[in-house]
């Protein structure tokens, strides 16, 4: 496989692009916003409304993703697929700045739209992660991409936060907008080029729409992949769950404003970055699986840790031991999974990925919404909901085989 360095250097710099967008609108600003002032009111109803709307895109991104890759092998539209979901996230973005007071369904249906174009154009972004590197870079390039986009995180988060405290939600959102789109330009123009497939897209979706079951069928047949996406369907719930609900609850159970949320998030997205970075080639020499489980033991006893917690400075510090883990279970999952892809069905196999990430991201709010309205807006019941998720996902991960393991000891 050739190696260009360029290809890999646009591919990297789209994780710091798209990184913007779940910093400012699916973890700090927005649901800070859209729980206390668009929703308001009885205590835990922010929550559930949030708690939908997040659970209702990633049915959405589930149910679709599996086709969507399918139809992008078949057609060759990949690159295209590609850049229309990001123009789709970025229209529900620009729609976001119509939003006030009361405007609860509003709300909802804009992130619904703006958060189905983010997590669908992940899909065929990720699916190129095997085609521009060799086996033996997977977990490097991976970590390097998270690594980057924490980054972007951090510096997007600065960008906004003068705007945010001063209640001028219009700019950020346009902010985001002009950031995601900018830094993206690299990867639409130096990514590998779409390549005519056997099929028009038209009849790819036509096709993939029969032949649904007898994917999924193969992909199930694939044991090692199948154990593998049945522990992460667990364990990401845990981790995309405490992405969503990070400001709900430093809000919600610790009492901090939108400049200490955002100071907060700051502190874990520099340690994100930093554990994205330092466990990049351990995930390659180790293997991804050695990696995985060493941070899963480590966010079963933060979620443990955090049900007892009531210092916010405490709080502070279980934030930054739980960011470093945050990019590498992130990085080493997709390096694992990219190994486990047989040739010429990534965007396929990645749609599958999506699926067993996206469908589980609809239990885990679901739980927590539920659970915090139910204890009255009390959120510590919903801790130990999530550290059992990740728990679930250790145990079931032993069972899968590191493909670089094997071939080291053979």
């Amino acid at each position: 496989m050739s190696y260009d360095k360029r290809t890999v250097r646009s591919w990297v710099l789209y994780d710091f692009a798209n990184s913007i967008f779940p910093a400012v609108v699916t973890t700090v600003v927005f649901p800070f916003f859209y729980r206390g002032t668009v929703v308001g009111g009885e205590e835990g109803l922010g929550e559930l409304w949030w708690g939908w709307a997040v659970a209702a895109s990633a049915l959405i991104v589930a149910c679709t993703s599996p086709l969507l890759g399918a139809i992008a092998d078949r057609s060759g539209a990949r690159k295209r697929f590609l850049v229309f979901y990001v123009a789709i996230c970025l229209i529900g973005v620009a729609l976001m700045t119509t939003l006030g007071p009361g405007m609860i369904v509003a709300g909802f249906l804009f992130f619904i739209i703006a958060n189905v174009g983010f997590e669908s154009a992940n899909v065929f972004y990720n699916a190129y992660l095997p085609d521009i590197v060799p086996p033996e870079r997977l977990g490097r390039t991976s970590g390097h991409g998270y690594g980057l986009g924490y980054l972007g995180s951090a510096l997007g988060l600065l960008l906004v936060l003068s705007f945010a405290r001063a209640g001028q939600l219009e700019i950020v959102w346009l902010i985001v907008i002009a950031y995601f789109a900018v830094f993206s330009i690299p990867a639409f123009l130096f990514l590998p080029k779409d390549t005519r497939g056997g099929m028009a897209i038209a009849q790819a979706a036509k096709k993939g729409i029969a032949d649904f079951r007898r994917i999924a069928a193969e992909v199930w047949g694939y044991a090692n992949l199948r154990r593998f996406l049945v522990a992460f369907f667990f364990y990401i719930d845990g981790v995309l769950t405490i992405i969503v609900m990070a400001a709900v609850i430093a809000q919600g159970t610790f009492g901090f404003d939108l400049q200490q949320v955002i100071v907060l998030f700051l502190i874990v997205q520099f340690s994100a970055m930093a554990g994205a970075f330092a466990l990049a080639k351990p995930t390659d020499t180790l293997g991804p699986k050695k990696v995985l489980t060493g941070v899963l033991c480590l966010w079963v006893a933060a979620g443990i840790f955090a049900y007892f917690v009531e210092d916010p400075n405490v709080f502070y510090g279980l934030a930054i031991a739980a960011g470093f883990g945050l990019g590498s279970v992130q990085s080493a999952s997709r390096a694992l999974m990219a190994s486990l892809i047989p040739d010429g069905r990534e965007a396929e196999l990645f749609g599958f990925y999506a699926l067993c990430g996206r469908s589980s991201s609809v239990l885990g709010p679901l739980l927590f919404g539920g659970v915090t309205y139910l204890a009255g807006g009390n959120q510590r019941p919903g801790f130990l909901v999530l550290t059992a998720f990740f728990l679930i996902g250790l145990i079931l991960l032993q069972r899968v085989k590191d493909p670089r393991a094997r071939a080291e000891t053979a």
